[in-house]
């Protein structure tokens, strides 16, 4: 059923890793293009978009790439590539939108990656695809789909705590949450027939956004 990779996957995959290479390489490219609130507040609104497809490191690059390649073909396979392309790009934007309001009185605040949309993708696969299994390289036994989704949100919390990257962590909440709402519109019988995969994700980004509100105050 999914055994063609997208083309627009491919595209995604490559213009991240290529940009984010360049970051690596280039730090003036890299400062010139990631997420600063300070920045974005004088009216560089184009960073809430160009901070996407720019990584920390390779590890950052690698974890993020390898999750949408799992996933982006269960998106494309059921929406289409053009639906699958305004979904990745809202969540990308939404979840720059919340990080760029949670973080809006700390000007020194800066972070990459493509971790909003990459959730929004995650959390649409699950969505569509309630019982996916992954097999993981390292982990003989293949993966429950929702399993792989809580540790992603777990392993944000884990950075929302630490503190101590530029990854955008707080991200992947409005990137679940735009992923959540764009598969819905897209296809609101998922509702019906997912009801439990969707209490699952919407308790646990509920239960990790609580968490950040609390760590805040």
């Amino acid at each position: 059923m999914l055994e063609t990779f997208p083309l627009v996957g491919a595209i995604i995959l490559i213009i991240n890793i290529l940009s984010s290479i360049v970051g690596f390489r280039n730090r003036r490219f890299f400062e010139n293009y990631s997420f600063e609130i300070d920045k974005i507040r004088k009216g560089e609104y184009y960073r809430l978009l160009t901070s996407g497809f720019l990584h920390v490191n390779t590890t950052h690059l690698i974890f993020n790439m390898i999750t949408l390649y799992f996933f982006v073909s269960f998106v494309t396979y059921s929406l289409g590539g053009i639906s699958f392309l305004i979904l990745y790009f809202a969540s990308l934007i939404i979840g720059n939108l919340l990080t760029l309001m949670i973080h809006y009185n700390q000007p020194n605040y800066s972070a990459v990656g493509a971790s909003g949309a990459v959730t929004g993708v995650l959390f649409s696969s699950l969505l569509l695809f309630p019982s996916i299994e992954l097999m993981i390289f390292f982990i003989p036994i293949p993966i429950p789909g929702y399993i792989f989704g809580i540790g992603y949100i777990l392993y944000t919390l884990y950075g929302i705590g630490a503190q101590n990257d530029n990854i955008g962590h707080s991200a992947h909440f409005g990137g679940a949450i735009g992923g959540v709402i764009l598969t819905l519109f897209y296809d609101f019988e998922v509702i019906y027939n997912s009801k439990l995969m969707l209490s699952i994700l919407c308790a646990t980004t509920l239960i990790a956004g609580f968490l950040l509100y609390i760590k805040r105050k």
